[in-house]
């Protein structure tokens, strides 16, 4: 008979986590879009930090950078795509760091596809509401934001050895 007096307890499954960061996530960079649509439109940028950081409205056709400005449909497909894989790993999750790094991911992915589908000029073609203007470097809002710290999220996560069904590994004695 084996013993299960040693084994790692399974934590519960953390999917209401993921989704309930995407939701607030989603929620938050279209309430910030609508109030950059509003405050900003035909309006001289703002300084928030100097002009570091600024308020700035553009419509986003690309990705970053607006690199692939041509091919906004195929960057709602990636996003779906996205989405949808984000949505099945996130089924799997037992770590609190990954379903939080895991709905950062999907709150972004989310609300970029939201805006490709539904924002002018078209279906499928829409462009993405930026407004936060970084020294001239690259303008974005709150989903890049999220996006950039959930990937780093999981880099780190995966170089520190944490699984995703959050279950440690119990090293092997050479005692033994």
């Amino acid at each position: 008979m084996m013993s299960t007096e040693n084994a790692p307890e399974t934590p519960p499954r953390r999917l209401l986590w993921t989704l309930l960061v995407a939701a607030v996530l989603l929620a938050a960079d279209q309430l910030t879009k609508w109030w950059a649509v509003d405050a900003l439109t035909d309006r001289a940028p703002i300084p928030v930090i100097g002009d570091f950081i600024r308020f700035r409205l553009l419509y986003n056709p690309g990705a970053a950078f607006s690199l692939g400005a041509d091919s906004t449909w195929i960057f709602a497909i990636v996003a779906a795509v996205a989405v949808v894989a984000l949505l099945w790993i996130s089924r799997k999750v037992r770590s609190a760091g990954w379903a939080i790094s895991l709905g950062l991911l999907l709150g972004g992915a989310t609300t970029h596809l939201g805006d490709r589908l539904f924002r002018e000029p078209g279906f499928a073609r829409g462009h993405v509401v930026d407004f936060i203007d970084y020294n001239g470097w690259f303008v974005g809002n709150v989903a890049d934001i999220a996006l950039f710290f959930g990937a780093v999220a999981l880099f780190v996560l995966s170089f520190r050895g944490v699984p995703i069904d959050g279950v440690k590994q119990a090293e092997e004695s050479s005692a033994e």
